[in-house]
């Protein structure tokens, strides 16, 4: 349970702040120089971050088997959600680029 708790403290205190911030527009100057669109990669760290609290929260609270691994399966497809809208993102910058 140690474990669970330090995970879940870690990723919100760096996924959280920096999806926000992406998704607001409050980005640094050094950011700002990358081609990616800042927007969609801050609703992709959102996304990513969404399976941590997801996954973590039912097991602490002591739900039932069935809810956590429902919970977990929702926080996994987010990840997976997060990680292609990263990628499309991405991608979109490069071909444009090219």
């Amino acid at each position: 349970m140690f474990w669970q708790w330090t995970a879940l403290a870690l990723a919100t205190l760096t996924l959280l702040p920096a999806g926000v911030a992406l998704v607001t527009g409050r980005v640094p100057d050094r950011i700002r120089t990358r081609p990616a669109p800042i927007r969609p990669v801050g609703w992709a760290l959102l996304a990513i971050y969404a399976a941590a609290p997801l996954n973590a929260v039912p097991r602490l609270a002591g739900a039932p088997d069935s809810v956590t691994l429902t919970a977990t399966a929702i926080g996994g497809m987010a990840a997976v959600a997060g990680c292609v809208l990263l990628a499309m993102a991405t991608r979109s910058t490069a071909s444009s680029a090219s």
